[in-house]
């Protein structure tokens, strides 16, 4: 029987609000049994950029990437963010360490190929990006890895990647040798029939589901990358994935029942 693994992606929205972050990292403090934690950046890049008269140009979700923006991105999400993180979890009891995909070589990704739109500095990975068996030995050692949405390429280069994306290749590549649950944590109860009504949650979503709903216009582009990357880790061997809201996070941990399950 495969060990339990939680793989949890939170979100800006919490990480902008320290009072709300600091009450998820308490419940994931007293999660048992092996974590990982992975994180975005928050406003705080686009904060940073705007006070450096950085322009900053976002395409359904996504981040497009200059040079001067992957430098303010790696100071906000592999420095500030992922070390405040760490330090939290620290005071918590939890051995957490904070990495990018830089770090031992854990996630290498490939830099996006320009086509209708030049992304930039952003790396995409898939489930063979990452070094599962160095990340497996820190798992054994009870270390929590927090992974930062900072990738490498080929090159000695640094990449932006998106959380979600790590999250779920994060997932894919560690559901061989674990029983993994991916969470996608964010400010909403789950995926929504109408994104202003917080109780018209979809209880379980199919592929098939989310095509209809796309031609419906029912899909906020924010939470598009969350369940295109759900969908990926389903297609690829994660047996439980479900997108949650943060804040019950423990409720969900304990009846299995809360959000989205993806399907």
């Amino acid at each position: 029987m495969k060990e339990k693994l939680y793989i949890i992606k939170i979100g800006g929205a919490l990480i902008d609000d320290e009072d709300a972050l600091d009450q998820f990292l308490n419940k994931f403090s007293n999660i048992s049994g092996k974590r990982i934690l992975v994180h975005g950046g928050g406003k705080l890049t686009s904060t940073l950029a705007e006070k450096l008269h950085v322009p900053q140009q976002m395409v359904d979700g996504r981040r497009v990437t200059d040079a001067q923006t992957l430098d303010i991105a790696t100071m906000v999400y592999a420095g500030k963010i992922n070390k405040s993180i760490v330090a939290k979890l620290q005071n918590l009891d939890c051995d957490a360490m904070g990495f990018t995909g830089a770090d031992a070589n854990l996630i290498q990704a490939e830099k996006r190929s320009v086509e209708e739109i030049d992304f930039g500095f952003v790396g995409d990975v898939n489930r063979k990006s990452v070094n599962s068996k160095l990340i497996r030995k820190f798992l054994k050692l009870n270390l929590i890895p927090v992974f930062s949405a900072i990738t490498h390429g080929h090159h000695g280069d640094l990449l932006n990647t998106n959380a979600d994306s790590i999250a779920s290749v994060l997932a894919q590549a560690l559901s061989k040798k674990f029983d993994v649950e991916l969470l996608f944590c964010f400010y909403k109860d789950g995926v929504l029939e109408d994104v202003n009504d917080n109780s018209t949650v979809i209880e379980a979503l199919s592929e098939d589901d989310v095509l209809k709903l796309k031609e419906e216009k029912k899909i906020h582009k924010g939470i598009l990358p969350k369940i295109e990357n759900a969908l990926l880790a389903k297609k690829n061997g994660v047996q439980k994935i479900f997108l949650i809201n943060e804040t019950k996070l423990q409720e969900h941990i304990i009846y299995d029942n809360q959000g989205t399950e993806i399907c």
